[in-house]
């Protein structure tokens, strides 16, 4: 190994013991050490793919590097190298090689400067700063929480997500947590989303593009954009929840004091001022700041008495009036594929007697006017309609601003881009078929592809045809049960995608359960039941320390009795289907005297049962049943863990 390959295994080392993971804890000396040892004699075991060079440590370019390791992942054994390096040790530490790339590219590395006592590697790595910025697996863009069941994926997306918005490192927040309880993070978590900043999802196996992106959905219609009331079944694309969720991300935020008078969140609306083109009502419009509609012959009050069968317009009359409020926007037709204004809602409305004709008004403060600016695009490729009012839902004020600049009118420092982090949430990723929802998101949602990154990508969706991307301030956070089903089960376009956290059982955080003179060792008997399960079937299938939280809240032997008889023991059945004796391992039932077993195995005299066997070749069989007696007795739930000599 070159001088250069033994630094940056050296820095990388360093790197990887002052990293964190999702818990806040630092990766033990032997975690490191498989992580970094992996690099150096997996990849000369690949077969099926062609390296330049199996030495990873050679290379110095993240983005070089990221080639690499997709190709490495495409090979035959890869899966099988895997496994062998034990917990997936290869796979993470390539992840993790990248990650470590990247930051002494920003110049962001974690690690510190190096022990001093290595004269060579000090000289060379003083330069490197310490940084208390996020853990990486915070920074990417997306992050898989994986783990066993009960091991408080979901509970920790409340501390992932304020940490991201909040842009502070994880341990930062789980101090907090640690200090002042899990309530004020939560409070905030809750803030956040009443924002908009956070959203959460559930996939299923129901679940569909049509609800995470677009789909077509059907709808009554009761009155059409010129007022005329019909009950009909009509089609509408509408937006899914992801969508929606990255329009809202790319929203300017607009300063409460700004002197254009544009509220919060502004709708935008298309208004007809006396027809499309130049005329006498949109001259007066635009010389005095207003915008007029006609219907006239209703009067200046619309009742419930006022019939509009004649002449319609009752929805029209409706926006005008009330649904359009200050601060909104207002886009002015010029033709069906243009506008030439831009105003600011300022007035209620009022009707302004002395008019002629198109007497209903309300005052606008116009921020631009005689433009031409093409919005068919920015439209859905729909065309404007002569309808004297209606929502422009496709267009947002990002789009308006655009149009703005193209015509040389800017706001300044009234509308700002949104550096906000957005966070979506989405709650058993794997339950879903990840293809059919993601569809073209798989691409879009990598950090280099995302809007205003150098490799920005937009996509036109199939039904509305909008160019869709995903911006640079969401972050996906999802999670995953890994007794469900195997991460290495999962695509691997999605798998690299996507930053793995893994989350296993915390044994350490429960309690002792004093039942009298007796204690049960709630820790120790976790611990027990999962070494035992990670022999018997596999880590993926442990059990989670969150089964048994309630008992901080209600330390009682009855709560640990209804934990195990209702939670604890059916989950053991799923997991060994019809192998109890594995179950009564899991539970110590092996090292128990009969009163004390949760699950009873006994024989079954087959000729007791029968009667006469003679013709028939059966030998004893052992029957199971659960024992109601040993949920109550303190030594059934001691003695998982401390053996006795029966």
């Amino acid at each position: 190994m070159s001088d250069l390959s033994k630094l940056k295994k050296q820095q990388y080392t360093n790197w990887l013991k002052r990293k964190r993971k999702s818990n806040g804890e630092l990766y033990s000396e032997n975690t490191v050490n498989s992580y970094a040892s992996s690099l150096t004699t997996a990849p000369a075991r690949l077969s099926g793919i062609e390296l330049e060079n199996t030495n990873v440590y050679e290379i110095t370019s993240a983005d070089y590097f990221h080639g690499i390791r997709r190709r490495i992942e495409k090979a035959e054994n890869f899966d099988e190298i895997n496994v062998k390096a034990g917990n997936r040790a290869f796979q993470y530490a390539l992840e993790y090689y990248e990650d470590f790339l990247r930051e002494q590219e920003k110049g962001t590395d974690m690690a510190a400067a190096e022990d001093s006592s290595n004269s060579v590697i000090a000289d060379k790595t003083s330069a490197l700063a310490v940084t208390t910025r996020l853990p990486s697996a915070l920074l990417d863009k997306n992050i898989i929480l994986y783990g066993p069941p009960g091991t408080g994926k979901t509970y920790n997306t409340v501390t992932y997500a304020v940490a991201i918005i909040e842009n502070k490192p994880l341990h930062i927040i789980l101090d907090e947590v640690k200090n002042s309880g899990y309530d004020v993070i939560l409070k905030r978590y809750r803030s956040y989303k009443n924002k908009g900043q956070i959203d959460f999802t559930t996939f299923h196996q129901s679940y569909g593009y049509e609800e995470f992106i677009e789909g077509i959905k059907p709808k009554i219609q009761q009155g059409d954009e010129t007022g005329q009331i019909r009950d009909e079944i009509a089609y509408e694309i509408k937006p899914g929840v992801f969508k929606q969720f990255c329009e809202k991300a790319q929203i300017p935020v607009i300063q409460d004091s700004n002197s254009y008078g544009i509220r919060k969140e502004p709708v935008i609306w298309k208004v007809s001022l006396g027809g499309s083109g130049q005329n006498q009502v949109k001259r007066d419009c635009f010389d005095n700041n207003r915008i007029r509609i006609g219907w006239d012959s209703y009067g200046e009050r619309i009742t419930d008495e006022t019939d509009f069968r004649e002449y319609g317009g009752a929805t029209i009359l409706s926006r005008f009036m009330s649904e359009m409020v200050i601060g909104d926007i207002v886009l002015i037709l010029h033709d069906e594929k243009t506008i030439d204004a831009i105003g600011v809602v300022t007035g209620e409305y009022e009707w302004i007697d002395e008019m002629e004709d198109y007497k209903r008004s309300r005052e606008v403060k116009w921020l631009a006017k005689d433009i031409r600016g093409d919005i068919y695009a920015l439209n859905g490729n729909k065309v404007l309609t002569l309808g004297s009012v209606y929502r422009l839902n496709r267009i947002t004020l990002a789009d308006v601003l655009v149009m703005m600049k193209a015509n040389n009118n800017v706001l300044g420092t009234a509308i700002k881009e949104n550096a906000n982090n957005y966070v979506f949430i989405i709650d058993e990723i794997n339950r879903g078929n990840i293809s059919k929802i993601l569809g073209e998101l798989i691409t879009l949602i990598e950090p280099s592809k995302r809007i205003g990154q150098s490799e920005e990508i937009t996509l036109r969706l199939p039904y509305s045809q909008e160019d869709f991307g995903v911006p640079g301030n969401v972050y996906l956070l999802a999670t995953m049960n890994t007794a469900d089903r195997s991460i290495a089960r999962l695509d691997t376009a999605l798998r690299r995608r996507f930053h793995f956290a893994e989350m296993m059982p915390q044994p350490e955080i429960l309690e002792t359960l004093s039942v009298g003179n007796e204690v049960i060792e709630l820790s120790s008997m976790l611990a027990a039941m999962n070494r035992r399960i990670e022999v018997l079937y596999d880590r993926e299938h442990m059990i989670g320390h969150a089964y048994f939280i309630s008992l901080k809240s209600h330390s009682a032997l009855n709560e640990l009795s209804h934990i195990f008889r209702n939670t604890i023991i059916p989950l053991l059945q799923e997991y060994f289907y019809e192998d109890y004796d594995k179950i009564r391992l899991v539970l110590g039932d092996n090292n128990k005297p009969e009163s004390e077993q949760f699950i009873l195995a006994k024989k079954t005299n087959i000729v007791e049962l029968f009667g006469n066997m003679n013709s028939f070749d059966f030998d004893d069989e052992v029957a199971y049943e659960i024992n109601n007696v040993a949920f109550g007795q303190v030594e059934a739930y001691s003695k998982i863990y401390r053996h006795s000599s029966l």
